[in-house]
């Protein structure tokens, strides 16, 4: 006698001819399609915000056959750019800097304005991934018509600031945003970077920290053009005014910047939104001044030159490091070096020479 088994498969229905499988597959093609050069960048003049995200995804690539085509792209807008104000806006983490830009972003668009936000999200040194969540805490702004949020990796770049951030304000502005808005991850050396692209450069800082004076890089306080207490409301205000008024003191003692603009301190709350029109007021003052004065021309000119010669540093590097002969001789040079067989200088001039004179 055969013993049955309870667990069977019984006949089902058959299934019918699928259409999905099909539509995934054109989906994929057609993501597959980098869209011509000439449609990015008009789709960029006209607005298009898909148009936008393309090309800036171009822009970042490392892939050396997307060089040309995005120079073509950047070219053809930079006579559409410069139309913008540029801010730079840096503080450590935990000071809310995206609470802080939701609500200044929200007042700008509120005027009228369009207003592009590029983040530069923290890439981990060992994954090289990012969380890219400035989209998932800016709720409110991220659903703004007149808004568009960027987050972007900082890979291995100085300071953390992406490697393309630069090219992708000029995108920005050809597609007709008015303020583009620049977060960096507020570690490191980025505040140097971001203050080399941005017209005003903010620094946004909270009371009772332990670095209202003793913990605060020099460097960073003589480049801010102003200095916001941020979370200025409850128990907190009495202590944001104290803390406006030592960081005042602070900044008299340092010299008169180029611009002839004296930076200034207040208080905001990002959660009340008190404080947060004063802010774009003073920058509104400062860009009169400069314009004025002829600094705000100047500054942009010197930093269309910096920039010039970053790309070639990096295109240098990067075209040493890809060498073949190059990795083979390095991979050699640096056992060398680890075993004092030669010194650190010396491998690195034989490897230029072999560069060099190849």
């Amino acid at each position: 006698m055969t013993n049955k088994s309870a667990l069977h498969e019984k006949p089902g229905i058959d299934s019918p001819e699928s259409i999905s499988a099909v539509s995934v597959g054109q989906i994929q093609h057609f993501r597959k399609i980098q869209p011509a050069a000439n449609e990015l960048i008009s789709g960029i003049l006209e607005g298009n915000i898909t148009a936008l995200s393309r090309a800036i995804t171009l822009v970042e690539s490392t892939n050396p056959t997307h060089l040309a085509k995005a120079n073509e792209v950047i070219n053809a807008c930079l006579p559409h750019a410069n139309k913008s104000v540029r801010i730079g806006i840096t503080g450590v983490p935990g000071v809310g800097k995206s609470t802080f830009i939701e609500a200044f972003g929200k007042h700008l668009t509120n005027l009228g304005k369009k207003v592009a936000v590029l983040a530069v999200d923290p890439s981990s040194s060992l994954s090289h991934g990012s969380i890219l969540g400035d989209k998932t805490r800016m709720e409110e702004l991220v659903k703004d018509k007149n808004a568009y949020i960027r987050p972007s990796a900082a890979g291995e770049t100085l300071g953390g600031v992406a490697r393309k951030t630069r090219e992708t304000i000029t995108l920005c502005e050809a597609c007709g945003f008015d303020v583009i808005i620049i977060e960096t991850v507020g570690v490191g050396q980025s505040e140097t970077a971001v203050h080399s692209m941005v017209d005003f450069f903010l620094l946004l800082k909270i009371s009772g920290a332990g670095d209202e004076l003793q913990g605060i890089k020099r460097g960073i306080m003589e480049m801010a053009d102003a200095i916001v207490i941020n979370k200025a409301d409850g128990d907190n205000k009495t202590k944001a005014k104290l803390a406006k008024a030592e960081f005042g003191r602070a900044l008299h003692l340092f010299p008169s910047k180029k611009s002839g603009w004296t930076p200034t301190t207040s208080t905001c709350s990002a959660i009340t939104h008190e404080g947060i029109p004063e802010v774009w007021s003073g920058i509104e003052q400062f860009l009169s001044l400069t314009k004025e004065n002829s600094y705000f021309f100047e500054k942009r000119a010197d930093q269309n030159q910096y920039w010039m010669l970053e790309t070639i540093n990096e295109q240098l590097t990067n075209h040493f490091y890809n060498h073949p002969e190059i990795q083979q001789a390095l991979e050699v040079h640096k056992k060398a070096v680890q075993n004092n067989e030669i010194s650190p200088f010396a491998a690195a001039q034989i490897l230029l020479e072999k560069y060099f004179i190849k």
